[in-house]
């Protein structure tokens, strides 16, 4: 019993960590907190349906996100630019303004009544580990939280448009009189972040029920990670994902009636012990 509650606090942390990740990117480069990106995970989840619907799960593993991409670029031209200097009020305002839209726009186009995603034929199976059979599909999302994780970290580490973005969000000003694009920069990485965002949406549908509602379910626990860890911080969002994850998995067992409240206690607890997160608020 417990290697499967760890187990599937393992997979929950891996879908937060892909999820937050275009979070802490976008807020460490435009500094936007954006409220709408559950609604980004919902839509990559409904688009990723509807194109598994007419193809296959693996196809909308790819298009979604690269539709998601587009739209993220888009946003960042007409929406997160014009925010960047706005105070914060504003920002609240507006991108709580777009997570309706897009939660009309769903529900106008794939209706209220919930969906699903086949769990594709290939991970259909179970996989013996330690004993205890576990769904495999849920070991390739656990799989693909790494693969994004260890992606992100060399990409920024390794390579000179990382090295921009690190740059960027630490002193734009300074980077843009160096030379860098610092438009073309956030556009590129608010459309990679949004990209995440239905990334996760499409990796949840198999074993998550797609509704209007679904971008509340995980919002707030990805706020929770992206404070807890640092804003704008993606070393510290990978922990406190991974952290979350068995907290929100083992405390559904053992705590259930505070397991609501558990995420909450422990932001509190971090920002009282640490104001500026796990990892403080670098990229």
């Amino acid at each position: 019993m417990l290697t499967i509650n760890l187990f599937n606090g393992l997979v929950y942390g891996a879908l937060l960590i892909v999820m937050c990740s275009g979070l802490a990117l976008i807020y460490g480069l435009r500094r936007v907190v954006n409220f709408a990106h559950g609604s980004l995970y919902m839509l990559g989840a409904y688009l990723g349906y509807s194109i598994a619907a007419h193809s296959n799960f693996w196809v909308a593993l790819v298009a979604a996100p690269a539709v998601m991409a587009l739209f993220g670029v888009l946003l960042d031209r007409y929406g997160f630019r014009l925010l960047q200097d706005r105070d914060p009020l504003t920002v609240v305002l507006v991108t709580f303004g777009l997570l309706l839209v897009i939660e009309d726009f769903v529900q106008t186009v794939w209706g209220k009544s919930n969906l699903s995603v086949p769990v594709p034929e290939a991970l259909n199976v179970s996989v013996h580990l330690f004993g205890t059979a576990l769904p495999a599909y849920r070991i390739g999302v656990i799989g693909v939280g790494v693969c994004v994780a260890l992606g992100l970290t060399l990409w920024l580490r390794l390579s000179k448009v990382g090295l921009f973005v690190r740059a960027a969000s630490t002193d734009p000003t300074t980077t843009a009189m160096q030379g860098v694009n610092t438009d073309a920069l956030s556009a590129g990485v608010v459309g990679l972040g949004t990209a995440l965002a239905g990334l996760a949406g499409v990796v949840a549908a198999p074993f998550l029920s797609l509704s209007p509602s679904m971008s509340s379910d995980v919002i707030i626990d990805s706020f929770v990670v992206v404070v807890v860890g640092g804003l704008g911080s993606l070393a510290g969002a990978f922990i406190a994902a991974m952290v979350l994850g068995m907290v929100q998995s083992l405390g559904a067992v053992y705590l259930p009636d505070l397991s609501a409240v558990l995420p909450f206690v422990i932001m509190v607890a971090i920002l009282i012990w640490k104001p500026s997160g796990f990892a403080g608020s670098r990229t």
